[in-house]
Parts: structure tokens; sequence; C-alpha cells
């Protein structure tokens, strides 16, 4: 029962506000800004780890890595890193869910009911069926500047907070995407988003 029990995150509040956040203006210096933008300028391996501490720093791991139970309670199961919602994961219901609640379906903390249906996390490993392998870092940027599926494909479903990643530069974007390039491919095919028409249905991943 533990392991399919269907809870209501309340981390999952903070994930809602930031879609809605704006970053302050802030005035900088021309000279620093620059001074800034050469000192990214990174070689391959400076930007692999920049992009690990960034991954981090940013709790990728928290939605895009399944969670499993451990000796301390439930954690990210790091020999799936960042591989996305089990595609062999049969699904509970979801949720009945009132205002703008996000339920966490599931105890992968993987997959998300709201409004909007049923969404599940990406695949972010470079397996070229299933993962980025065939992305190129500009189809990553966009994707992340437009909170579209490369770039102008359907919008990105909540939880992802992309309007705040958004808020970082090219650099620190193209950092991170190095570094998904460089983890271990992993072979798994996220089911589709469902609608809300479908969202109190049983779902099976395929």
């Amino acid at each position: 029962m533990t392991k399919q029990l269907m809870m209501i995150a309340t981390t999952t509040l903070v994930l809602a506000a930031c879609e809605d956040a704006k970053a302050p203006d802030v005035s900088v210096d021309p000279t620093q800004a620059t001074a800034v933008a050469e000192a990214k300028q990174l070689d391959p391996k400076a930007a692999i780890e920049r992009g690990k501490y960034l991954v981090a720093g940013g709790a990728c791991n928290d939605c895009h890595t399944p969670w499993t139970m451990g000796p301390n309670g439930p954690a990210p199961d790091m020999t799936r890193l960042l591989s996305g919602h089990p595609a062999q994961m049969q699904m509970p219901p979801a949720p009945k869910l009132e205002g703008p609640w996000i339920g966490v379906i599931g105890a992968t903390n993987t997959a998300w009911g709201g409004p909007w249906g049923v969404s599940f996390t990406a695949n972010l490993t470079p397996d070229k069926e299933t993962g980025l392998g065939t992305w190129t870092r500009e189809n990553f940027i966009s994707t992340i500047r437009n909170a579209r599926h490369m770039g102008n494909g359907r919008p990105l479903l909540p939880p992802m907070p992309a309007p705040m990643y958004a808020q970082l530069d090219d650099d620190d974007l193209g950092a991170i995407f190095a570094y998904l390039q460089s983890i271990p491919a992993i072979s798994n095919k996220v089911p589709a988003p469902v609608p809300p028409a479908q969202g109190t249905q049983q779902v099976s991943a395929k």
C-alpha cells in the first residue's frame, strides 16, 4: 500500500508558485556582465562539471530520477539517473483535485496529476530512441526558453518550472545539456501526457 499511496506533496506548492514567478529586474553594470560572460567560456570538461552542479542545485533529480524506498526513506534511485517516469509502471487512477493543487501519483515522484491531466517526467539521458540522444544544444536551450518541447512543440507541463530555468544564460543551459549528454544512456520510453478528459481513468504506461 505504501508504494502505491497517492500523496499531495507540499513541495509542489512551491513548484506551482514558481510557474508564475517573475525574476526581478536587476541593473547590471555592462563591464561586469561582460566579465561574467567571458568567465563562462568553459572547456568541455569544465562545462560538464558546471552542468552537473546546476542539475544538482536545480533539483532535477527530485522529479526526473525515479524515487525508491531506501534505508532512510524515499530517495532518488541513482541507478536510474534522470531517466524519467518508468515506462513499465502501472499507474493508479489520478486523484480528484480542486483548484491549482498538484498531486503526486505513485511512489516514484515521476507522474503528476492536475487540471491539465497527467504529466510524466521526461527521460533526460542521451538515449537516442527514448531520451535526448538526438537533441542539439540549440534544441535544449529553445525548449527551456520557450517552455515548449523542442522549442516549438507541445507546452511543457507542470510541475516543470521552465520559467525559472529560463533565467539562466545560454552558457549555463549549454553546460546543463553537456552534462546530460555525458551521463549513461538509459532506454526508457516515457508515456505521453494524458489529457484532462482521461485524467481520472486507469493509466498504463506502454
